[in-house]
């Protein structure tokens, strides 16, 4: 088995959050951190401390993290939108601008880096199945280390586009589940046939006894 060598890189540090956020790098992250920078520059973000910024992803990939590390688009604040296509492809909106931007993949991976021949030697392995835990490491430094050197225009393309403001996250009061007793937001529960209001999985379960009793 050939030795791998002890790498050195410096890795930025904004970098560094987002590797902090995510557990580990590899090649998603850094396709998220390459937008997520983009973005910052062409539409004057800052960090959203609320929901200025918006991010809606095309697929649910390790790049997803790098956006809410830096762009402060998450979950729990409503303004991260998954559109779960498995497309590499993100849009970024600034609320105070009004402005939107697509950014797309442009292509199929190749490596470009200076070491080809160990890159091509970890690609086999991996597609065969025979790696070690050590290669497959080093199989996305390589790629990340080659992604984090080119332009971005060589990587992504980008498009203004016009995009619908989506609506910020929803309030409401959260009621008691007629069934189970568990608080529920509002909005998100079921009336029933005898106005009882029930949270979605008790619904469910009502919903398969009904059909059940009318099956015997």
């Amino acid at each position: 088995m050939k030795k791998i060598e002890n790498i050195s890189t410096t890795i930025p540090e904004d970098l560094q959050k987002c590797i902090a956020f995510h557990g580990h790098q590899c090649p998603g992250l850094v396709y998220g951190y390459l937008v997520a920078r983009q973005a910052i520059k062409i539409l004057n973000l800052k960090r959203s401390r609320d929901e200025e910024v918006v991010a809606v992803c095309e697929n649910d990939s390790c790049a997803v993290d790098a956006l809410q590390a830096l762009l402060g688009t998450t979950a729990g604040k409503g303004n991260l939108i998954i559109k779960d296509y498995g497309k590499n492809a993100y849009t970024i909106l600034n609320r105070a601008s009004k402005t939107a931007y697509r950014f797309s993949r442009k292509q199929h991976y190749t490596y470009k880096g200076k070491d080809k021949g160990e890159f091509a030697r970890l690609d086999a392995a991996i597609s065969e199945g025979s790696e070690t835990t050590i290669e497959r490491w080093h199989h996305k430094h390589l790629k990340s280390e080659d992604l984090l050197s080119r332009p971005f225009d060589e990587v992504f393309s980008t498009e203004k586009v016009d995009f619908l403001m989506p609506p910020y996250a929803p309030l409401a009061r959260s009621e008691a589940c007629s069934t189970c007793g568990e608080m529920t937001m509002s909005t998100k529960m079921v009336c029933a046939d005898n106005g009882n209001l029930l949270c979605i999985p008790c619904s469910k379960k009502t919903s398969n006894d009904q059909r059940k009793s009318a099956a015997e």
